[in-house]
């Protein structure tokens, strides 16, 4: 789950923007003017429904509102601040973005995907906003659990009919920034089988003009369970990056203690949604 936390980080600050003679290949992953949106905000929030045994719909509420600024798109905006538990028939890549830790909670694929189109049903129950968050938990748990990328790609591509085999090289020139599911999915494939490790996959993201935060969050997640690790000094960037003041100046550890807890903890709080 950290390889999408922290693929979501470094893709945030070009995901509208990029310098001229952009060299994706050695620009630093994390500068200054990277930050977490709201791909981690929610990838935080699945892990707590989870963890403290909440309905996916009140964790995305209760994480939402209480990170308003994190950017979310317009209708989620709205579905925040309704008292409705039903989608609102989105097809956007943020079902996508969210369920990593749903890949790791799990122990069968069926479970998975399951749990995943539970996800997803509460704010994108369009089929192809609930076959993005299936997408990506299944890779997430067939990574984890050993599968080959020949293995994994061959699944996504009968289950669900993502186009995989299209290399990075015939996106580059083309590329553009897409939030749907169906733009989102095939491009961020491609960046973890193209990848060598987690940074790589990263850099792959970089390489072309897309959402980059979310691609790099769902592409980042895969990479990290199949690599066993991002290879980054994860806790010293989830602290420097989830850690911070809130509106009176205190310093917020809310997002990085439920980021990096542990399945088995207890959960004190559980009442207060």
């Amino acid at each position: 789950m950290y390889g999408a936390i922290l693929g979501d980080i470094a893709g945030s600050r070009f995901e509208f923007t990029r310098p001229e003679h952009f060299d994706w290949r050695h620009v630093e992953l994390f500068t200054g003017m990277s930050k977490y949106t709201d791909d981690t905000v929610l990838t935080v929030a699945t892990k707590y429904a989870l963890l403290a045994g909440v309905p996916y719909h009140q964790a995305y509420k209760h994480f939402g509102r209480r990170y308003m600024q994190a950017g979310y798109g317009p209708m989620f905006k709205n579905w925040l601040h309704a008292h409705s538990q039903r989608g609102y028939q989105s097809f956007g890549n943020g079902s996508a973005m969210r369920v990593s830790y749903i890949g790791w909670h799990f122990n069968t694929l069926d479970q998975v995907e399951a749990q995943a189109e539970e996800s997803s049903r509460c704010t994108h129950d369009h089929p192809e906003g609930i076959k993005a968050a299936q997408a990506t938990a299944a890779a997430v748990f067939m990574a984890r659990t050993g599968a080959s990328k020949q293995e994994i790609a061959g699944y996504i591509r009968r289950r669900f009919h993502y186009v995989v085999h299209r290399p990075l090289a015939t996106y580059r020139p083309f590329g553009k920034f897409d939030v749907t599911a169906m733009g989102t999915m095939p491009l961020a494939f491609r960046c973890f089988l193209e990848s060598e490790d987690w940074e790589s996959c990263i850099r792959n993201v970089y390489s072309v003009r897309c959402d980059t935060d979310t691609v790099g969050c769902i592409a980042g997640g895969i990479a990290d369970a199949f690599y066993g690790g991002t290879g980054q000094d994860e806790d010293v960037l989830l602290r420097r990056f989830l850690i911070r003041p809130n509106g009176v100046g205190v310093f917020d550890t809310y997002l990085y203690d439920w980021a990096t807890r542990e399945p088995g903890a207890q959960d004190e709080e559980k009442g207060e949604l």
